[in-house]
């Protein structure tokens, strides 16, 4: 099913690390993520559409996301945040220096995902799951 090749002449190719792999017309195999695995792998994440979900309606200190989400723990939480906050779905907003207190606000990135949490709570209660 799959040749490797030096050759340009084939009509589907894919090109990784110097390597040329190339598929028959017919083959629907995925080889790099394709859309859906990418989103997938941002907002598909354990806890990141319930951080997203409850920053929806307003900002959050570190604590009250932490009681929203009472089985995650907080080295799980803050590794979430952070990660969301490096794809832009967060931001994170220094409000006070001595003690230092931080808020999370949902980004324009994470508001266009509620699109997709809302239409997953919409599939979850329409098929009783």
């Amino acid at each position: 099913n799959i040749q490797t090749n030096i050759q340009v002449t084939i009509v589907n190719q894919l090109t990784f690390c110097n390597l040329q792999i190339t598929m028959r017309e017919n083959d629907q195999t995925c080889y790099k993520p394709c859309p859906v695995e990418r989103g997938m792998r941002i907002i598909g994440n354990k806890w990141t559409g319930s951080i997203l979900w409850h920053l929806k309606d307003q900002p959050m200190r570190f604590n009250e996301i932490a009681r929203q989400l009472a089985g995650a723990s907080k080295k799980v939480l803050a590794e979430r945040l952070k990660a969301m906050e490096e794809n832009k779905l967060i931001t994170r907003d220094v409000i006070s220096s001595k003690p230092v207190a931080v808020q999370y606000k949902i980004a324009a990135r994470g508001l266009n995902a509620l699109t997709i949490l809302e239409e997953l709570k919409n599939w979850t209660l329409e098929n009783d799951l």
